[in-house]
């Protein structure tokens, strides 16, 4: 399974499109977007969403309120449904930044991939460890191990 932006060209590799917004991309047609199935279930809350922003600084929090909302709705467990029908699918997204939206969160969850927060825990870690090196200071920064979903 691969995630994509929804304005990105179809490709024959994308198998079963879904998007996974609770909005419509804006200026794109359903015949252009050639979108299977549209699953708003999956997608953040409208709270939720207003409150991330998009900003990257959030991403963190945002993955873990995200992850406690499919949880709480079982949305989860019905793209997984889908997904089981449809091994070969896109999950597709609307947001110019392709790092950090729910796409993301929800590819990690269903490929248990890392925790996106411990992802960029190490991210920042390793920035931390550099400046500190570069500062001749001494430093210990120890990786995290991942978390599974």
């Amino acid at each position: 399974m691969k995630i994509k932006r929804a304005y990105a060209p179809v490709e024959e590799t994308d198998g079963y499109r879904i998007l996974v917004d609770r909005l419509w991309p804006r200026g794109i047609s359903k015949e252009k977007a050639q979108i299977d199935l549209w699953l708003k279930s999956v997608a953040p809350s409208n709270e939720l969403r207003k409150w991330f922003g998009h900003a990257p600084e959030r991403f963190a929090e945002f993955s873990e309120r995200y992850r406690a909302e499919l949880t709480a709705s079982g949305a989860l467990d019905e793209l997984r449904a889908v997904l089981k029908e449809h091994p070969t699918a896109t999950l597709l997204f609307a947001a110019h930044d392709e790092e950090h939206n729910n796409a993301v969160v929800l590819q990690h969850l269903l490929e248990k991939r890392n925790n996106p927060f411990i992802l960029l825990k190490q991210e920042e870690q390793k920035k931390q460890s550099e400046k500190a090196k570069q500062k001749g200071t001494d430093i210990n920064v120890y990786p995290l191990s991942f978390v599974v979903f």
